[in-house]
């Protein structure tokens, strides 16, 4: 019976932590699509973007606000997850495209392309007025939380985007945080330099905004990374320990 017991925990413990996750057809296929670049194939074994979104629980016909696609890898990945019944709106911060056009024009490149048209859209306004035409069941952000924190984030720009992405949702909706790990005593401090964020700091701030943490995935987590250097680092590029959060909006 006890060794029953034992097994029984360490199982609920995988499954909190992200590491025992089945991938549903409708991710693997849109791995799988042959309008995937080669090089953000190539970042799948890092970024391990079958595990999350099977713990995300995103599914097909789901409307998705995804926060600084960046290059568009999740982008990508998230329009054909959803497919043709769902959308994904993209969403670059007028704040970054004074800095970094390039993330628009990007993202506007996939919205064009006929493999992502029908459901890609993109947009671009302030922080603070992160929003989509309709309520979403998701909000995704993956390793640009810290963002709301850097040198062209003005003060409460990150409690203004919570808040908006709290209206954005349905009741019940997910709101999805990875970021880069900082050291545990950093709070926010390592935010603009390093392109981290102590993972408390983040729960911190989006509880604050009336979310409820829901679970964890440890499946980017690193033992390895000190944890002190910028992610831009080539000593750590692209293998940085990241935590992995999922809320949700009460209903």
């Amino acid at each position: 019976m006890r060794r029953r017991s034992i097994l029984v925990a360490v199982a609920a413990a995988l499954l909190s932590s992200g590491a025992a996750h089945a991938q549903p057809d409708h991710i693997a296929r849109a791995l799988a699509d042959p309008a995937r670049p080669a090089a953000d194939r190539l970042r799948d074994a890092d970024r391990k973007p079958a595990e999350q979104l099977a713990w995300a629980g995103v599914k097909a016909g789901d409307k998705v606000g995804e926060y600084m696609p960046g290059a568009g890898y999740f982008t990508r990945i998230l329009s054909k997850t959803v497919g043709p019944s769902g959308k994904v709106y993209a969403y670059v911060p007028s704040e970054i495209v004074k800095i970094a056009p390039k993330y628009l024009t990007d993202g506007q490149a996939i919205a064009a392309d006929p493999a992502f048209a029908g459901n890609v859209v993109v947009s671009s306004d302030t922080n603070g007025n992160f929003g989509a035409p309709e309520p979403l069941d998701v909000v995704w952000t993956a390793q640009n939380y810290h963002d709301l924190h850097g040198k062209f984030a003005p003060p409460g720009t990150a409690t203004a985007f919570n808040a908006a992405v709290f209206k954005a949702l349905k009741p019940g909706g997910t709101y999805i945080v990875i970021d880069h790990s900082a050291l545990p005593s950093s709070g926010l401090k390592g935010a603009a330099e390093q392109h981290r964020i102590a993972k408390s700091a983040a729960i911190e701030e989006v509880k604050l905004a009336g979310f409820v943490l829901e679970s964890e995935s440890a499946v980017l987590a690193n033992a390895n990374d000190p944890l002190t250097a910028s992610v831009f680092d080539p000593s750590i590029r692209g293998k940085t320990d990241q935590f992995a959060l999922k809320f949700k909006k009460p209903r």
